[in-house]
């Protein structure tokens, strides 16, 4: 088909089909249309086909087309975006070859770099200093072209007298890793998007993290080498006609009216928890706390944004901690299944730059770029981190800003920058020895610093204890799943669960009423008072980090019931999950009662109190008989305040490690 029947073909399409839809647009200032590939296959075979195998031109016939419309004087330059091509001209980025050159094709992956956006040329006039003629040069090419010679016979030296310029940015798109076989790696394309598309509102969607299909054209680019000639290999890069967003987080899914009463009408049932609770891993037997946890975590929180620019986070971190084989990488996928937008990554696989971002050279976008690791792409999201504590001491480190500020500062190479990362993370790990000692506390074998520790909500302890008639339910059930595969129906389906949680998180902002203030309050103040005092150091039940953590989980909780305000009995639900987590990890073995610091910092405030003693009698004992000190004369005032030589010997262990005494020889210590 000739340029100009192609020309008249789009117009009649156009007319036909898009008119109302072109008008609207031309109103609104959009300077692009969308056209589905489908309604022009069925309007006309032969464009369509023209569309796929000849795309440069088609696609400017059909702007061509746009512009014999009565448009206004300032819409220029209007775009055809295509969407919708069909199946066949869907190639994965590993399997595009030279026979795709300048075809249409649709291709889909994450956005892992982006460039700046930039002007490029993309025409420029020269004029003739002999004849004054003025030539147009197209600037297709990576290298900027000038004229050869005029029709004067001039070669050479023409002077520039105006150049076009549109807006371009480089994308390098990835394959999901979904798509992939074992063993296979990701492997990437450069992508050239152009006017409309990096437009601010465009932008958004190719952030890095972003899962887009590409409608394209292949185009082959000159590798250059370093003699300055080019080479007989080219590189591959596809020039964008249209981008389309397909994983969405939260704010972007769109809930249909059909589903918005379905999703009420849940709500409505009184047993609406434990509805979710049942269909949130409906294959995994027991551990309904954990669940119920799982559901709140789902939800989330409100994150609140004062006056003064400070952010109250509302995510809530989980961790669980357990026996190998209890169903914790099983509950950590279900979610990353269930979240609208969740990744899964797992202890020695991971290092602090792929939690975080890294900064690396690169070559198509020239000079260092950022890449965003799992927490920064999940932003909005649920990271699921497995075998947490395989994970090595400076890789986890990198994760304390982003549990608890939500944001990735990264200053490397000659970038400064702070990255978003509004992010809820489920971790689960193993206990130090591999299982639960069942006569050890849990917080001596939770092998994970304190700092980390004190940053998630809930710590579930998962204890795999042998119980002949649990067993029995237990085998009965998961051997059930093997006999029948399709044996388990979910109360609520995945993709309804799915919306349920998006619906709750767009629509329902709770606040907390008096009531619930007042019983997180009571509690509160009666768990910091209830801690025993041991040598005048009181031990500390209960932190400001838990007061916020019940805040959380009570709004979590108002929003499984589409409620905006937080009821008394949220408040009570919240404080009986917390109150399950404490009196699991948090219990001083010596008084039996509750002690924050037993997770939070490693050391029970009864062991703070010795280790003060342990100081005391040292310093007296120094100020008696000078710098050196007998290890003996230290047991027999221990003896008289009540403290026995194996507390003691553990005391000045700690002394020992913290730098504060050394032994210079056997059986004698002094003070550094």
């Amino acid at each position: 088909m000739d340029a100009v029947e192609q020309i008249k073909q789009f117009k009649e399409f156009l007319e036909e089909i898009y008119k109302a839809e072109l008008s609207e647009g031309v109103r609104k200032g959009l300077t692009f249309i969308s056209l589905n590939f489908d309604e022009l296959s069925k309007f006309n075979p032969d464009l369509a086909e023209d569309l796929l195998d000849m795309p440069e031109e088609t696609i400017k016939a059909a702007e061509l087309a746009v512009e014999q419309f009565d448009l206004p004087k300032e819409v220029k330059n209007f775009k055809a975006r295509f969407y919708n091509l069909p199946e066949s001209q869907k190639i994965m980025i590993r399997n595009i070859r030279s026979k795709h050159i300048n075809k249409l094709i649709t291709v889909d992956g994450a956005v892992r770099q982006k460039s700046d956006v930039r002007p490029q040329v993309t025409a420029a006039k020269f004029e003739c200093p002999s004849c004054g003629n003025t030539l147009t040069v197209l600037q297709l090419d990576t290298r900027f072209k000038e004229p050869t010679k005029c029709g004067c016979g001039r070669k050479g030296k023409f002077k520039m007298v105006s150049k076009e310029l549109v807006d371009a940015q480089g994308i390098v798109l990835e394959e999901a890793s979904e798509d992939l076989e074992g063993g296979e790696q990701p492997k990437r394309m450069n992508i050239l998007l152009k006017d409309d598309l990096v437009s601010p509102m465009s932008d958004k969607k190719t952030n890095p993290g972003s899962k887009i299909k590409i409608v394209g054209m292949v185009k082959e680019v000159p590798i250059i080498l370093k003699t300055g000639s080019q080479s007989t290999r080219f590189d591959m890069m596809i020039e964008s006609n249209n981008v389309e967003i397909i994983e969405e987080d939260f704010t972007d899914i769109v809930i249909s009216e059909e589903e918005e009463a379905e999703i009420k009408s849940i709500a409505q049932d009184k047993e609406v928890l434990t509805r979710l609770i049942s269909s949130i891993a409906p294959t995994i037997y027991g551990h309904d706390r954990v669940k119920e946890a799982l559901v709140l975590q789902l939800m989330g929180g409100v994150q609140k944004t004062r006056d003064d620019g400070a952010v109250t986070r509302g995510d809530l971190h989980i961790l669980l901690i357990g026996d190998p084989g209890a169903g914790k990488s099983q509950l950590l996928k279900r979610v990353t299944k269930v979240a609208p937008k969740g990744r899964y990554v797992s202890g020695k696989g991971v290092s602090g730059a792929g939690l975080t971002a890294t900064v690396v050279k690169d070559e198509f976008l020239r000079g260092w770029a950022l890449e965003a690791g799992a927490l920064v792409l999940a932003n909005k999201g649920v990271c699921c981190i497995d075998e947490f504590d395989k994970m090595t001491e400076e890789d986890r480190s990198a994760m304390h800003e982003a549990l608890e500020q939500q944001t990735v500062s990264i200053s490397k190479a000659n970038i400064q920058a702070t990255l978003v990362a509004r992010t809820t993370v489920l971790a689960a790990a193993n206990p130090k020895f591999g299982r639960f000692d069942p006569y050890g506390t849990i917080a001596e074998q939770i092998d994970l610093p304190p700092p980390l520790i004190n940053r998630f909500d809930l710590i579930f302890p998962i204890k795999d204890i042998p119980d002949k008639e649990r067993d029995e339910i237990m085998a009965k059930f998961i051997l059930n799943l093997h006999q029948n595969i399709e044996s388990e129906s979910v109360d609520i389906d995945t993709p309804l669960l799915k919306k349920y949680i998006v619906y709750a998180r767009q629509n329902i902002f709770p606040k907390l009423t008096d009531g619930a203030v007042e019983e997180i309050k009571d509690y509160y103040v009666k768990m910091r008072n209830s801690g025993s005092d041991e040598g005048g150091i009181k031990s500390i039940p209960i932190t400001a980090r838990q007061l916020e953590a019940l805040v959380r989980l009570s709004e979590a909780s108002a929003r499984v019931r589409l409620s905006d305000k937080v009821q008394k009995s949220d408040a009570r639900k919240a404080i009986s999950l917390l109150n399950y987590c404490l009196s699991q990890v948090g219990v001083d073995p010596e008084t039996g009662k509750i002690d924050i610091d037993r997770i939070s910092t490693g050391v029970t405030a009864t062991e703070r109190s010795k280790i003060v003693g342990v100081r005391e009698i040292i310093a007296e004992l120094e100020a008696k008989g000078g710098k050196t000190i007998k290890v003996e004369d230290i047991y027999s005032l221990a003896a008289e305040k009540g403290l026995d030589e194996e507390k003691v010997d553990a005391a000045i262990d700690k002394l020992k490690r913290t730098g504060d005494i050394f032994e210079p020889k056997s059986g004698v210590i002094q003070r550094i």
